[in-house]
């Protein structure tokens, strides 16, 4: 069997060199990597070229190839970055060990652009810049603060815990709406599809029985029955969730539609309250985490402007972004947008008098994050009753549509 002499790094960092039976290069790197070990230089015994693993027959990069990433992966390689920094292995390094570790794909691709202009002398921040849609400007950035303070393994590791927190936040959400969503979607299929097959089989029946005018509510139901049936109601029907999502995104492609639609959602009742503590706790850890980064506030701000995920508050935001340039102090300008509760204000106004300002924030986005959680679970404890009575009205209707006539007929034979 072949042997393969090769170099690799361990969880500490420390350099490795051995040799390992193998039938390929491929099969020596994963058992390499099976030992524990980051391989950097594979290569049989006897090669008279050396060459790095990971550039064994690479095909030509080719740029703009970079697009978006789950957030799962990008926590990922944030937390195995932080780790090879603060093992003292060179960024380069590091990323082509990444690079290796990454399964085929866009992602992949990107870790190794990275690399190549990090060779050719670009700083970190600067080659994760040159990829927006993979590497937010937050995370950018934060490594731009990390490389300037020389404390680049701890804003990783920041970066990774705040990634983990807001997906965290994200799925709780996601996950309260999924019942809710999934039982409405069902009975409203069900109605649709008796009013649909069923309802217009009774027609010619209740008319035949009653032998004259029916009574106001089953007419109606046997109107909007035929509509349904015969007029292509059902198409429009499910068309209307369909066009109302293309109209809301077209709606969200303009910056006055946006503020609009935001402005609305924070008024709706229940929904508007867990609009606004998401956003609250978006912005506060974002800002907090820029801040404790050395990021300077003012663009610090900027930045948890263009990821607070509503207008309203990019707005608030922008204001005191202002305010704050023109010699004031982060407090009053918040307070006087009314936009948050005086809870955060008056929090940020004695974050600011005691030097803590980022402690502040992160401290006000934990709280409204526990806020979030007991209003998602008062949301769905709200939902239940509302859809049993909903379905329990539209059910009664078409009950009594149906024996209307039989009670009609009833009391005239008994009259």
């Amino acid at each position: 069997m072949p042997i393969f002499k090769y170099e690799a790094m361990d969880s500490q960092g420390v350099g490795v060199k051995d040799e390992i039976e193998a039938l390929s290069e491929k099969e020596a790197i994963s058992k390499i990597r099976n030992m524990g070990y980051f391989p950097t230089k594979v290569r049989a015994r006897g090669a008279t070229k050396k060459a790095p693993a990971r550039t064994a027959a690479k095909p030509k990069r080719r740029r703009g190839a970079g697009g978006k990433v789950k957030v799962k992966a990008l926590t990922q390689f944030a937390r195995q970055l932080s780790t090879l920094q603060d093992a003292g292995l060179p960024i380069l390094r590091s990323l082509r060990i990444l690079e290796e570790q990454q399964k085929a794909g866009t992602f992949k691709k990107v870790i190794g652009y990275v690399a190549d202009d990090i060779e050719g002398g670009s700083t970190l921040s600067e080659a994760m810049g040159k990829f927006p849609k993979t590497f937010d400007r937050l995370l950018v950035n934060m490594v731009a603060a990390g490389e300037t303070g020389g404390v680049l393994d701890l804003i990783l590791s920041r970066m990774a815990d705040f990634m983990e927190k807001a997906q965290k936040l994200k799925s709780r959400v996601r996950s309260a709406m999924i019942y809710p969503s999934v039982v409405l979607t069902a009975a409203f299929l069900i109605v649709l599809g008796l009013m649909k097959f069923v309802i217009p089989q009774f027609k010619t029946v209740l008319e035949e029985m009653v032998e004259g005018e029916l009574n106001p509510v089953t007419q109606a139901v046997l109107g909007i029955s035929a509509w349904i049936a015969y007029d292509f109601g059902w198409a429009i029907i499910l068309g209307i969730p369909f066009g109302m999502i293309l109209l809301l995104r077209l709606i969200r492609k303009f910056h006055i539609g946006r503020l609009v639609l935001d402005t609305i959602k924070l008024h709706v009742p229940v929904i508007g309250q867990l609009a606004n503590k998401i956003a609250v706790t978006r912005w506060t850890r974002t800002l907090g985490t820029l801040i404790g980064a050395g990021v300077p506030i003012l663009d610090a701000i900027n930045t948890s402007r263009e990821t607070s995920g509503n207008e309203v508050f990019g707005k608030m935001l922008g204001n005191v972004h202002d305010s704050i340039r023109q010699g004031d102090t982060f407090a009053g300008p918040l307070k006087q947008s009314k936009t948050v509760d005086l809870i955060v204000s008056n929090m940020v106004a004695v974050g600011e008098e005691t030097g803590d300002l980022d402690k502040m924030l992160l401290k006000i986005a934990d709280n409204y994050d526990e806020q979030v959680d007991v209003l998602v679970a008062s949301l769905m404890s709200l939902l239940e009753p509302i859809m049993v009575i909903v379905l329990g009205i539209i059910v009664m209707f078409i009950v009594l549509a149906v024996f209307l006539p039989m009670i009609q007929v009833i009391s005239g034979l008994s009259g």
